[in-house]
């Protein structure tokens, strides 16, 4: 039988109390990363989650999307637990998604485990979902 099979080997039968809690973590647990176009969908609703941006200063002028937070990606270690809520869902967004992609995944082992990275970054943003957002 091939390792990822969904049958169970003859004999062997899970816990039935235990199924309601792999249910619960499996539908708990959030994908790493969020599509610009499911996150566009998300900001028009009325508890939107944060936009963490964690690109420099100087990116944030060039570029930049309403309502978001900058927080340096070398100031999140000390910021983080005084400014965000660990039970908020937050979106970290930065130029293609490689530094935001890094600090969800830190964020998620401090405890914010609602954190995802915007993949692909505002780059990303302003291809598919508002080409009036600066490319740089």
């Amino acid at each position: 039988m091939h390792p990822f099979s969904r049958r169970q080997p003859k004999g062997i039968q899970l816990n039935p109390s235990l199924k309601p809690i792999y249910k619960d973590i499996l539908e708990s647990m959030l994908e790493p990363e969020i599509t610009t176009e499911a996150f566009a969908k998300q900001r028009q609703q009325p508890n939107a989650p944060i936009l963490l941006d964690v690109r420099e200063p100087w990116e944030f002028q060039t570029a930049s999307l309403p309502n978001s937070l900058l927080m340096p990606m070398g100031e999140v270690t000390s910021r983080a637990h005084t400014e965000l809520d660990p039970d908020a869902p937050i979106v970290v967004m930065c130029h293609h998604g490689a530094r935001s992609l890094s600090v969800a995944m830190w964020l998620r082992e401090q405890g914010f485990t609602h954190a995802q990275s915007l993949a692909g970054g505002i780059d990303a943003w302003s291809r598919s979902v508002d080409p009036a957002v600066p490319r740089y």
